[in-house]
């Protein structure tokens, strides 16, 4: 987000942590992507509410006027709330109401001693997922129901994944908001690592790292960033060796394939 964004949506996210001290957080979430769906498949309704030209107090006026009623008054408030801040693009405040209603179901999670386990499945689920290009396809097409995705997602994860791991691949399929799956799915475990108060690194490694290895990396890892990494293995044979650590935007890579693919632009004058 830029520019006055940020602003918003730092005052929206104050306003989720001051509303999940009271609330049911699982109930909070569903409310809160009902709303996302109306103002995302409304564009006129998404136009009034961010836009930068009108008065914050009209615009919380104007989802209180549409919301009140149907859900509770503390999600009618969050929105509200969210809607009276200045937004620099339409899409920002569908992005934030969105996490917000992530936010509040891994909280649910949190509370019932899930949200561990959460990530690791959403991040399972995407991997198995980016391995298969015809559920792949089928997943991310626009052409495909929503409801049929969705019932795809649940055969898929029944009796495997937590209720919580559930409900957002089903989110992530039924309405990714112009977005691929798997982007999706990276902001989902990205609000899911700021939940725990910890960084998530994606490590690729041609073999299997066993406790040890992966006990002394976390620790590097640690040690440099100065706060808790959970690591996200993949095995991938193209490496030859080696690995790739991802945390965030920074990459180090440290496989045989990047120190090869070096030495062949070095050879070539490249």
């Amino acid at each position: 987000m830029r520019g006055s964004s940020r602003g918003a949506a730092k005052v929206s996210q104050e306003a989720l942590d001051a509303a999940l001290g009271s609330a049911d957080a699982a109930t909070l979430a569903e409310e809160l992507f009902a709303v996302t769906g109306v103002v995302e498949g409304t564009a006129s309704l998404r136009r009034a509410l961010a836009d930068p030209s009108r008065e914050g107090e009209a615009k919380a006026g104007l989802a209180r006027s549409l919301f009140g009623g149907k859900v509770s008054e503390r999600a009618v408030e969050l929105v509200a709330t969210a809607a009276a801040q200045r937004w620099a693009a339409e899409r920002d405040l569908g992005d934030t109401l969105e996490g917000l209603a992530v936010q509040a179901l891994l909280a649910s999670a949190e509370s019932a001693g899930r949200i561990d386990r959460v990530e690791d499945e959403l991040f399972r689920f995407e991997r198995i997922v980016a391995a298969d290009p015809g559920l792949r396809d089928t997943l991310s097409s626009r052409n495909t129901d929503a409801d049929g995705k969705a019932g795809l997602v649940r055969t898929l994860l029944a009796d495997k994944a937590a209720p919580e791991t559930v409900r957002l691949a089903e989110q992530a399929v039924r309405v990714p908001r112009g977005r691929r799956l798997d982007r999706v799915m990276e902001t989902y475990l990205e609000l899911a690592s700021r939940r725990r108060d910890e960084l998530t690194a994606l490590v690729t490694s041609a073999v299997h790292l066993d406790e040890q290895q992966q006990a002394r990396l976390r620790g590097a890892l640690e040690k440099h960033y100065g706060k808790h990494v959970a690591l996200q293995v993949v095995l991938d044979p193209s490496v030859m060796g080696g690995i790739r650590v991802q945390v965030g935007d920074e990459v180090v890579d440290g496989t045989v394939l990047r120190r090869l693919d070096e030495a062949r632009r070095h050879l070539s004058g490249g």
